[in-house]
């Protein structure tokens, strides 16, 4: 289906993320190292499901380059997972597989007027409906950048 090609993390909330080789994945928590595994993300009090893992598609940030002219780096979207070949969308209410890693997509994330002020740069109107998604972890393990990232059939 896809695979991994980057992984993203930050300690705290509005702060940079880091790219990391792999990152450990806890089933109902999130992972490890990043804001929203400690609760200390911006996000991290506002009730939902959604807040353990957020991917977004490298298609998606080539298509803001290309369509609107934003140059956005993997990192500077804050989500947690960079993917290649793979239509996030389609993952919604569905179970996938991110390597040994179980997760259920819960919503989109759509971008926000809270990235556009960390980014500086105007991601709402390039990034609408494509700015990614919101996973739970259902079964935890290591995510790791090249990992196969597939629907789960069932």
């Amino acid at each position: 289906m896809g695979s991994v090609a980057g992984i993203f993390v930050a300690a705290v909330g509005e702060m940079p993320l880091q790219s990391r080789e792999e990152v450990l994945a806890v089933a109902g928590r999130g992972l490890q190292g990043d804001r929203y595994f400690d609760g200390s993300g911006t996000y991290s009090t506002t009730p939902g499901t959604g807040r353990q893992v957020t991917l977004i598609e490298s298609e998606a940030l080539q298509a803001a380059e290309q369509d609107y002219d934003l140059h956005l780096p993997p990192g500077a979207s804050r989500r947690n997972i960079v993917t290649a070949g793979v239509a996030l969308n389609h993952l919604v209410g569905r179970e996938f597989m991110v390597g040994e890693v179980r997760l259920l997509g819960t919503r989109l994330c759509e971008p926000c007027s809270h990235l556009a002020k960390l980014t500086g740069k105007p991601v709402v109107k390039a990034l609408i409906h494509r700015a990614g998604l919101r996973a739970d972890i259902l079964d935890g393990g290591l995510i790791r950048v090249g990992d196969e990232v597939r629907s789960v059939e069932g």
